[in-house]
C-alpha cells in the first residue's frame, strides 16, 4: 500500500478517523476547490467525507488505486490518489487537490513525485495520465514541471456547473521516467 513521508510532507492511505478533518479542509477551502472540482457541491457534511473515505478504502482493497491524504506538519492539506488502474493497459490517470492556503510551497509536486515512483517502480506501470482543465495553470505547471508530455486537447469534456471545460491530457511513460531518474542521478551536486 502506498505510503511517504519525508522532513515536509507525509502522505498515506485514507482512513475513517480522518473524514472530520477532510471536511473541514474543504469547507474552509471550499470557495477556491469549486472553481475546478464539481464534488465539492455535493460534500456538505462530515458524513459526505465519510462516504468518500470508505468509497477510497474500497478502491484500495480491489487493487484499483488509491486516495491518499497530504499532511503538512501534521495537518490535512489535501489529497492525491488515482483514478481506476487498467492493469491490463497499465494505465493511470492521477487526481490531486490542495487546500486554498498550501499551494505555491512545493507541496503537491513532491507528492506527485512520490506517487508517480510507486506507480511505476512498485506497482510497474507503463503509462500514468494527468488531465487538467485548459485553463487550471496551477494543475497544468505541476504535470509540465515534472516532464509529463501535453498529448492533446480533449474537447468540453467536464461540467463544471455552469459551463463545458476543455482538458489537457498529459502523460508520462515509465521509459522517460526512467531516463529522467538517470539522467537526474548522474548530474552533479
Amino acid at each position: 500500500m502506498f505510503f511517504y513521508q519525508d522532513q515536509e510532507i507525509s502522505m498515506r492511505l485514507l482512513e475513517p478517523r480522518d473524514a472530520r478533518s477532510l471536511y473541514l479542509l474543504i469547507q474552509r477551502s471550499r470557495e477556491h476547490l469549486r472553481e475546478w472540482m464539481l464534488w465539492v457541491d455535493s460534500t456538505k457534511t462530515e458524513e459526505d467525507s465519510m462516504a468518500f473515505i470508505q468509497g477510497a478504502m474500497q478502491q484500495a482493497m480491489q487493487n484499483n488505486g488509491f486516495q491518499a491524504g497530504i499532511w503538512s506538519h501534521g495537518e490535512l492539506v489535501g489529497i492525491i490518489g488515482t483514478h481506476q488502474i487498467h492493469w491490463i493497459d497499465r494505465t493511470v490517470s492521477i487526481g490531486y487537490w490542495l487546500g486554498e492556503g498550501y499551494q505555491g510551497k512545493g507541496i503537491m509536486t513532491k507528492a506527485c513525485k512520490a506517487v508517480i515512483h510507486y506507480l511505476f517502480e512498485d506497482c510497474g506501470l507503463h503509462r500514468i495520465e494527468i488531465r487538467a482543465a485548459v485553463d487550471n495553470l496551477k494543475s497544468r505547471r505541476i504535470a509540465e514541471r515534472l516532464s509529463f508530455s501535453l498529448e492533446g486537447i480533449l474537447r468540453q469534456c467536464e461540467w463544471l456547473g455552469d459551463r463545458f471545460t476543455d482538458h489537457c491530457v498529459y502523460a508520462l511513460l515509465q521509459p522517460e521516467y526512467m531516463k529522467e531518474k538517470t539522467h537526474s542521478m548522474n548530474q552533479p551536486t
